[in-house]
């Protein structure tokens, strides 16, 4: 079926009373994972939700590795704890530390992570500044996107970045698509079988319009709402099975996707945040790949549609 356009009317609030449900994933068994402020994960259901492990993280981006536990992306320099990167076994609700530093260097700002099928894994760190209020979206590229090896070694592969946030691969897994938030634009690494990547190249047309003075994230956040909705500034993406790049617009309350032919077809469009309210992360899941899960920033709750097409399955999901 081709893509088109979901009403508001076809959203469903799950989990309300989650504390700052950015990211979100599906589990290979169906299992519906969210971050929470409140916890280190919350797992969320028709009724509600349940929270697991530790608070006192600041978690962004949710991924799951080959053995099903969680990987936690912790965006630290908004709340100035650490932005390594964490995982935890829904089994035993063990949190452990998979990144926390690269070449002595505390991570600061890490944002969303992907995870390829042999079980490399990524993840974009945003900046390396240490405050919040030092970010302004003219501010230098100075994001980056690291690598964790098959020794469990976290490297920079791609650098000079403008705010990356998420981050998917194809089907495949031949490419690695970036989102550059402040430059509203996405990347495409060409991934080379050693894990590494090769120099980018643009994808897609860019997703919006994108201010050119000095402003922060704060000061965007505040614009009226007309005005917000022409915004570009990606952050979370995932790949259905018909080749479309969905990319969801933070500021814009909206849910678009870059076709195979690099045309924009809008998704969702809720320009009030009557429902979506600054949306940050996607996931595709269901016996048929066709329920939709959006997290949220601006939301005590994640929303569920059906999409019109099926997603593509993550190397966890297949």
């Amino acid at each position: 079926m081709p893509l088109r356009p979901l009403a508001l009317s076809e959203l469903q609030r799950l989990g309300e009373g989650l504390n700052r449900p950015e990211g979100v994933v599906v589990a290979r068994d169906g299992r519906i994972w969210a971050t929470d402020r409140g916890a280190a994960v919350a797992m969320v259901r028709a009724d509600g939700f349940k929270r697991m492990g530790p608070a006192g993280g600041a978690p962004s981006g949710l991924a799951i590795d080959q053995k099903g536990r969680l990987l936690i992306a912790n965006f630290g320099v908004e709340t100035g704890v650490s932005g390594g990167l964490q995982r935890i076994d829904p089994a035993t609700a063990q949190l452990e530390t998979v990144a926390e530093a690269i070449d002595g260097r505390p991570l600061t700002a890490s944002s969303f992570s992907a995870v390829a099928g042999d079980g490399t894994m990524y993840c974009t760190h945003s900046t390396s500044m240490k405050s919040m209020s030092a970010i302004q979206i003219d501010s230098a590229k100075d994001g980056f996107l690291y690598r964790i090896d098959a020794k469990g070694q976290p490297n920079i592969v791609a650098r000079e970045l403008h705010f990356p946030k998420g981050c998917c691969f194809d089907a495949g897994e031949k490419n690695l698509y970036v989102v550059q938030s402040f430059a509203g634009t996405v990347l495409r690494y060409a991934r080379r079988r050693d894990g590494t990547l090769d120099p980018p190249k643009p994808y897609g047309p860019r997703l919006g319009a994108v201010p050119q003075e000095k402003l922060t994230p704060d000061q965007v956040a505040a614009m009226g709402a007309r005005e917000r909705n022409k915004l570009g500034f990606g952050e979370g993406c995932c790949f259905d099975a018909e080749g479309n790049l969905w990319v969801a617009l933070v500021y814009a309350n909206r849910i678009m996707a870059i076709t195979p032919n690099f045309s924009i077809s809008v998704i969702i469009n809720d320009p009030e945040g009557q429902i979506v309210n600054m949306p940050t992360s996607l996931a595709f899941g269901g016996r048929d790949m066709c329920d939709l899960y959006i997290g949220m920033r601006g939301a005590s709750y994640i929303v569920k549609a059906r999409s019109p097409v099926p997603g593509l399955p993550l190397s966890h999901q297949r």
